[in-house]
């Protein structure tokens, strides 16, 4: 039996190498800790299956811990055979076919559900003023509804993995860490607010050649503004959908991520929309408005900070937790811009109903892969440790072939395109009167589209996943932003190309 090390022989850390030292460690019934990430251990060291030997150490915080802290669980490892194996403590039953296909349908049409209802608002606040006087707004649609998937989707997907790899300690622990990463999600909010604000007036000003000092103002308030106040209000319900979910035994992958991306479409949107407006009504009387409320959301920031800092895993973030996001607020940007000129074009107008609808439900269904995948690597394997066929270039094909659970909700998630789209492409019509109907080339060249845009997300989000893993930074943390962002750009893009396709041939849309 191993002696649980003291904490002068946990701070000591020594490495070693052969097998030698690793006699002479058991000789002195203690076990040296190896540096943080590695795994290889000696092969030739055969252990029997009864000296087994199980003991739970604590780890040092890394970006790749989960959220909670260590010192709230113990990580069970076994040695045999000279291989180091995680076993989970709280490990969670294995999940049916049926009950998955349920829980991941439900979230998913009612996520849907809120994305069609952002179409619909984008169709009707576009000849509002401020969006037909101030065109480069629709330049921070996806930049700031894309902010859901740099904020309110990874902070449920590390819940998410949080609840369903460990078990939460003390109230006063739970409330550290919900209250020190919702202080940390406002703190990004408000700076990814005026970083994309003044993105998508640096675009505007490349692509017409004047940007007036007034709509920078007006831009800056309104993002930032709409940023802060959806990611408050967004942040909570996740918490309350997270811990609620897991209560009554539902998995928290399925349904927390999508849900975070349909209301925050819808909630998004919204904002951005009667904010802009409100705002713009303000410009000529009362200008002085925008700029206090600029100065008084940037004053918050050391106090986001300071309360972030309270919790190690937030702390943590607010050193790394920036790369990802600020890459995936560009990466939407240009996506913006593809929906700036194509709504500026009459032809492709009616593209702005559906743009909302193919980027939400890509981003809703990727996101529910990027957390399983992740989650399964968090109970598994060690930091850096991967499947044996995954420590090379991943194959995307392993995104859907296999045996595993993985591998089964990729085709699950694939095989909800057509119908669901179907459901929220007649749902479209039916809100605005029925008069008219999809055309088969529309319904067609949709389904086209995001069927495309699904199967990339899921071989990109299987590979990314993997990839982010073996080289020890927190999928939860990296994958879901690049993975909306990229969605919102694909979305977009083959959109405004099945448009223009049915520009060509004539079609009008409907029938």
């Amino acid at each position: 039996m191993v002696i649980p090390k003291t904490r002068d022989e946990h701070q000591t850390r020594s490495s070693f190498a052969g097998r030698s030292s690793i006699q002479q460690n058991r000789s002195n019934t203690s076990l040296s800790h190896q540096p943080e990430g590695s795994q290889h251990h000696n092969s030739d060291v055969n252990i029997s299956p009864a000296n087994t030997e199980f003991y739970c150490e604590p780890q040092e915080y890394a970006e790749t811990d989960f959220l909670l802290p260590n010192k709230l669980y113990g990580q069970v490892k076994t040695n045999i055979s000279g291989r180091t194996k995680d076993v989970d403590c709280s490990a969670a039953p294995a999940e049916s076919i049926c009950s998955m296909v349920l829980q991941i349908l439900g979230s998913f049409l009612l996520a849907g559900l809120g994305t069609v209802s952002a179409g619909m608002l984008l169709d009707v606040v576009q000849n509002w003023d401020v969006f037909l006087e101030i065109t480069e707004i629709f330049i921070l649609v996806p930049a700031v509804s894309g902010l859901k998937g740099n904020l309110e989707m990874t902070l449920a997907s590390r819940l998410s993995t949080a609840v369903n790899t460990v078990t939460i300690g003390s109230t006063r622990e739970k409330w550290m860490l919900i209250v020190g990463n919702l202080a940390l999600k406002q703190l990004q909010a408000t700076v990814m607010g005026l970083l994309a604000s003044l993105m998508a007036a640096l675009l505007g000003w490349m692509a017409e050649g004047k940007m007036p000092f007034n709509h920078i103002v007006l831009l800056c308030s309104t993002s930032v503004f709409t940023a802060f106040v959806a990611s408050l209000f967004q942040g909570i319900m996740m918490v309350a959908v997270i811990i609620g979910s897991k209560r009554i035994g539902i998995n928290p992958d399925n349904v927390a991520t999508p849900l975070a991306a349909g209301f925050g479409d819808l909630i998004t949107l919204a904002l951005l929309a009667c904010c802009g407006q409100w705002f713009y009504s303000l410009t000529e009387l009362y200008p002085y408005v925008l700029y206090l409320i600029d100065l008084l959301l940037l004053c918050l920031i050391p106090l986001w900070v300071a309360i972030a800092s309270q919790h190690p895993g937030s702390h943590i973030l607010l050193q790394t937790g920036w790369e990802p996001i600020i890459t995936a607020m560009i990466i939407s940007s240009i996506g913006g811009v593809i929906l700036d000129m194509s709504v500026s074009d009459p032809n492709m107008a009616g593209i702005i109903v559906y743009a909302p609808i193919i980027n939400g439900v890509g981003g809703n269904l990727v996101s529910i892969q990027s957390s399983r995948i992740s989650t399964h690597l968090h109970r598994n394997f060690s930091q850096g440790g991967v499947p044996e066929e995954r420590r090379s270039c991943c194959n995307p094909c392993y995104a859907f072939f296999g045996s595993g659970a993985n591998q089964r909700s990729a085709k699950i998630l694939l095989l909800l395109i057509i119908p669901g789209q179907l459901i929220f492409l007649n749902t479209i019509h039916l809100i605005k009167g029925g008069h008219t109907w999809p055309s088969p080339l529309l319904t067609v060249a949709f389904l086209s589209a995001s069927l495309i845009q699904v199967f990339s997300l899921l071989c990109i989000a299987d590979c990314m996943v993997h990839c982010l893993w073996r080289r020890h930074k927190d999928p939860d943390s990296y994958s879901i932003p690049y993975l909306t962002a990229l969605g919102d750009l694909l979305g977009t893009a083959l959109l405004s190309l099945a448009f223009l396709m049915l520009w060509c041939v004539g079609d009008s849309g409907s029938v």
